[in-house]
């Protein structure tokens, strides 16, 4: 029986730390949140009441409908862009650079952006994208343009690229780790059954790097979706989303009530995707096995 009950202190004494952090941090805010998703605002306080109006606002005026189905979609473009883009360069590392100093060398310089101040990156882009910006300056020095163009910046191809360029890192890592986990001697056992480069590529490397892939588009979606640095430098009024909203309501609209809904709402759509993902990755497994 103290045997057991030491295990007991034991226990509460080695999780109490984590559990507390979890609960003042995390669970307390989340409901405290969601009960305020359902107050009334009455200038300039709020009223404790419990009423859907707030959630009602949000799918009947168009306007905030408009800014999360194009959240959505700008969230997946990157999401795919970064598949598109970072899977053939982790390909690259793992299996064209035989030099391990090499390969460790060039993933360093994949991942050392993501020690460069985020607003800098993101504000690199507007450098870029800007008239008097170095792609404006190529175009009129190769003759393309006589004058510097403003279609570049300001919109939400700006935004996916900016977007895409920030976020990579997050899809290349997973990839990485997941390619250079494949057994060699599978890839060799296909090649000896005669199978091509592109059918081994089909039938081995691609199903064992579906984890790395879901995990890579799961953070790429969920950090992109929830960002709102991007549409202020390079978005524009064509390119605000969703967390622009949400910091306005909270900030010059003092609608605390309506920017609760609109955040338990947000994080219902990336729970929704972070459980889409999780049956993604089981599936791969199972498949696998």
């Amino acid at each position: 029986m103290k045997a057991k009950t030491r295990q007991t202190v034991g226990f509460w004494l080695l999780f109490s730390l984590p559990l507390a952090w979890v609960v003042i941090f995390l669970i307390l805010p989340y409901g405290a949140m969601g009960m305020m998703s359902f107050w009334s605002r009455k200038f300039p306080l709020f009223v404790a009441d419990f009423q859907f109006g707030n959630y009602l606002q949000l799918f009947i005026d168009p306007q905030y409908s408009a800014v999360i189905l194009r959240t959505l979609k700008i969230a997946s473009l990157v999401t795919v862009y970064s598949v598109a883009f970072g899977y053939p360069l982790a390909y690259f590392l793992v299996f064209t650079i035989r030099s391990e100093k090499l390969r460790t060398l060039l993933y360093m310089c994949v991942v050392v952006p993501l020690w460069v101040s985020y607003l800098l990156r993101a504000y690199t882009w507007k450098i870029i994208l800007g008239t008097d910006g170095a792609l404006n300056s190529a175009l009129l020095w190769l003759g393309v343009i006589k004058e510097p163009l403003d279609i570049f910046l300001y919109n939400q191809a700006a935004m996916v690229i900016t977007l895409t360029y920030i976020f990579i890192p997050f899809m290349v890592m997973p990839i990485f780790t997941a390619l250079e986990r494949i057994p060699p001697a599978l890839i060799e056992a296909s090649q000896d059954l005669g199978a091509g480069p592109f059918e081994t590529f089909l039938r081995v490397i691609l199903p064992l790097s579906t984890a790395g892939i879901v995990a890579g588009a799961t953070m790429t979606f969920c950090l992109s979706f929830g960002d709102f640095v991007a549409p202020v430098l390079v978005g524009g009024p064509s390119g605000t989303m969703v967390a622009t909203v949400l910091q306005s309501q909270f900030g010059a609209a003092l609608n605390w009530p309506l920017g609760s809904a609109l955040a338990v709402v947000i994080f219902t759509l990336v729970l929704v995707v972070l459980q889409v993902s999780n049956r993604l990755d089981r599936a791969g497994r199972v498949s696998m096995g």
